[in-house]
């Protein structure tokens, strides 16, 4: 597969993530599951951010447990589709949308091109979305870009073996591209480094989900706006005797009565350094000096 062909369509993956966002809390599964993995992680961490980003926040379901974590920190929430911001809004509880500023934030942008101003947060968080990135040297950048000095960055993505049963069971029937391309752990490490990150810490685990029947994990993949959005995909409907193929080949992978479906979830985390990229330092002032200077 070529760079070309594994690149995401950006409009097209916005679209499938906008029409998901009614079906999305349904079957996000191993969304809540990461999450909450990630959540854990933030226990041996000692760090109190006052303003945190979740970068690609889906339908806001890590809300509660950042704020569980860090009731006094503000939340930006940001995802690249509105939909998906719409349902987070909705999820909020009723007061905090009648205080200024606890109901937190929302932005819609992509995390390819922040679009926040330079250390601006203290922590960026991020479950399950680095593998929509085309190119994750650049989105590492901007994401130290918008960190302050000391700054903690914690994410989960994708890895190689990620839906590895249905790669190979397409690769049965022609050579378009049907799984986007993930990157392996140590792949993102060095970006991490490349980037400037501090102290980064990676690690993975397999998660396995079964299905009766290669309909239902396709159903489900729809209902996570998950589609196939990458360059090199079929642009048209693949004909009833390439999908009976495709379906014959799965086939030969069921175990147990059930078809499996893999996902490698790497985790990591890293710190921004005490400085800007530019090198510039930034010196926090306590808020009552803010104030009498304002």
């Amino acid at each position: 597969m070529s760079d070309d062909e594994s690149r995401i369509d950006k409009q097209r993956m916005r679209r499938s993530f906008e029409r998901a966002a009614a079906t999305y809390d349904h079957v996000a599964v191993l969304q809540r599951t990461v999450a909450q993995r990630m959540a854990e992680r933030l226990q041996f961490v000692k760090f109190t951010p006052s303003l945190l980003l979740d970068a690609g926040c889906g339908t806001g379901y890590a809300r509660g447990l950042l704020r569980d974590r860090y009731p006094a920190a503000r939340l930006v929430e940001l995802d690249i589709a509105l939909g998906m911001l719409r349902a987070a809004r909705r999820a909020q509880p009723w007061w905090r949308k009648l205080l200024p500023g606890a109901g937190g934030a929302y932005v819609c942008g992509d995390l390819d091109a922040l679009p926040l101003r330079s250390a601006c947060v203290d922590m960026v968080w991020s479950n399950l979305a680095l593998q929509w990135c085309n190119d994750l040297d650049a989105t590492f950048a901007g994401v130290r870009r918008i960190l302050a000095p000391n700054g903690l960055f914690m994410f989960s993505t994708l890895g190689p073996d990620t839906l590895r049963e249905l790669r190979q069971a397409f690769g049965a029937v022609d050579g378009y591209t049907h799984v986007s391309r993930f990157l392996d752990m140590h792949d993102i490490g060095d970006a991490l480094a490349h980037a400037g990150f501090a102290e980064p810490v990676m690690d993975m685990e397999h998660f396995t989900l079964t299905y009766g029947d290669v309909a239902g994990l396709m159903r489900d993949l729809k209902a996570l706006g998950a589609h196939n959005a990458t360059q090199g995909r079929r642009h048209g409907l693949a004909g009833k005797t390439a999908w009976q193929r495709m379906e014959a080949a799965y086939e030969q992978l069921r175990r147990d009565g059930k078809l499996p479906a893999t996902y490698e979830v790497v985790y990591g985390h890293a710190w921004a350094p005490a400085s800007l990229p530019d090198g510039r330092q930034v010196v926090q002032m306590p808020l009552s000096r803010k104030r009498r200077e304002g």
